[in-house]
């Protein structure tokens, strides 16, 4: 398998603003993974989050997560600290490379790219493209990316701040809406929108004394602004690829949604996009995938797709509407997010991506199937679910008092024989469950009975790895 990547440059009024926030969700999946101690180390924490720059944050701090905060941390340094992860798990990283074209055959796809030293080929089992919204991979394949030109110009600086105001400011009046984040090193990121940004015309670049006057008048102060170190705009452009698998070729991350980077979901979404779609490959090349395992991707994660681009459409609708009607809005909905602790959270949920769940057709699965796992507690440990994960494996919780189910270890599963220690109150009756490489419950089951519970898990283990079908632990069933 091949993977191309890389920051592609947009059309100005479509350009992104480079990443700055990774959301609890994702800073899970680097646990599940054993990779989040570096940017835990490296990243300002942030309690909380905004939606639609309301003057009411949202509060992360009672999310059912071991990371109940934001990490704020330049994208540069965390595309270096995932190239040290990869290149200690023995991965081959490439850069000036650029992928031209592939061919594809039942078999396999050969892919033609240049190099510093000219073109070449590369033959593999599948392509996966995150090769931005401009995405070549995307383009050869013939997937569509349909959706909407850019309408609205944010613009950004990034500075050093001699008077930076309190954490989390934000502030929003007539004259436009800004934002100041702080940066590890004690530099900051101000993000802003104002009433001319509502155009399709290119303005000309950002310039350090647009990024003062804009400020000053929304803010009332520049903060002691100086040392600027980065300026952009960036636009609204919001599409969603078509389909997220055509044959041996698959996309992810901005190659599949471009959206208004409204709550910094976007790199977090790519980033789960590759969590979901990582094991699937592996189970697929390795030979323990059940058929049509690969077709779930799309499957599973368009439809988030469709959601971050709601989501993104309707703060963007939200920040760039400076009439008294709109600002009325704006203020009754801040209400709320002050008031109303279930909207509130739901609000945190869906930024955060820790209320994203793969539904079931089953109608006689159990209510936890498809949802997060949270990092579970066992007794007489003391690490959590997440640590257990693993990538290229399902994992069997069997919480039978003394393992009543047995050892059923095989290619892609894994078990775990314990005592959940003050579970959640919808685990607290489990006696078994199944958990993805991805950390989404595949199966759970409650039975009392233990011939019944293990016939159960027999059947699920047939159904979800390939090796189990006919396994010495699925014939004791």
């Amino acid at each position: 398998m091949v993977g191309f990547g890389g920051v592609g440059a947009d059309d100005k009024c479509g350009a992104v603003a480079v990443a700055l926030t990774i959301h609890p969700r994702t800073i899970e999946v680097l646990a599940s993974r054993g990779a989040h101690k570096p940017f835990l180390a490296e990243g300002v924490r942030i309690p909380g989050g905004h939606f639609a720059m309301l003057d009411d944050r949202l509060d992360f701090q009672d999310l059912d997560t071991p990371f109940p905060y934001t990490l704020a941390l330049p994208q540069v340094r965390t595309e270096e600290l995932l190239q040290e992860h990869a290149l200690g798990l023995g991965a081959t990283i490439v850069r000036g490379h650029r992928v031209t074209g592939f061919a594809e055959t039942e078999e396999s796809v050969t892919v033609r790219a240049r190099g510093p030293e000219g073109t070449y080929e590369i033959e593999a089992a599948y392509v996966v493209g995150c090769d931005g919204t401009r995405s070549t991979v995307r383009t050869t394949a013939g997937i569509g990316f349909p959706g909407t030109p850019a309408t609205v110009l944010g613009w950004l600086g990034d500075v050093t701040l001699d008077a930076p105001p309190r954490p989390g400011f934000s502030a929003f009046t007539r004259q436009g809406g800004v934002m100041v984040a702080p940066f590890p090193g004690g530099r900051f990121r101000i993000v802003g929108v104002s009433p001319d940004s509502r155009t399709d015309e290119w303005p000309g670049d950002l310039t350090m004394d647009e990024l003062r006057q804009k400020t000053v008048g929304i803010a009332g102060d520049d903060f002691g602004m100086r040392d600027v170190s980065w300026l952009s705009r960036f636009g609204n452009a919001t599409r969603l690829a078509a389909e997220y698998r055509r044959g041996r070729v698959l996309l992810a991350g901005d190659a599949v949604h471009q959206h208004f980077p409204a709550g910094g979901v976007g790199m977090n979404v790519g980033i789960q996009d590759a969590h979901n779609l990582g094991w699937k490959l592996a189970a697929t090349l390795n030979g323990w995938a059940p058929d049509g395992l690969l077709d779930t991707y799309h499957a599973e994660r368009h439809p988030v797709g469709a959601q971050l681009v709601e989501h993104s459409r309707a703060q963007t609708a939200l920040m760039t509407t400076f009439t008294p009607e709109g600002l009325d809005l704006r203020s009754l909905l801040s209400g709320m997010v002050a008031t109303q602790p279930a909207f509130s959270r739901a609000l945190s949920e869906r930024l955060t991506a820790l209320a994203v769940s793969y539904p079931t057709a089953d109608p006689a699965a159990h209510p936890l199937t498809g949802t997060r796992a949270p990092d579970l507690a066992f007794t007489g440990t003391d690490h959590g679910l997440f640590a257990l994960l693993h990538p290229d494996a399902y994992l069997l919780l069997d919480l039978t008092p003394g393992g009543t189910l047995g050892d059923r270890a095989l290619p892609g599963l894994a078990v775990r024989t314990g005592t959940l220690d003050r579970p959640p109150a919808a685990w607290s009756t489990l006696r078994a469950a199944l958990i993805r490489p991805d950390g989404h419950v595949a199966w759970a089951g409650d039975e009392r009975d233990d011939a019944m519970l293990s016939a159960a898990v027999g059947r699920t283990i047939a159904a979800t790895v390939a090796g189990g079908r006919g396994s010495r632990g699925t014939a004791a069933a």
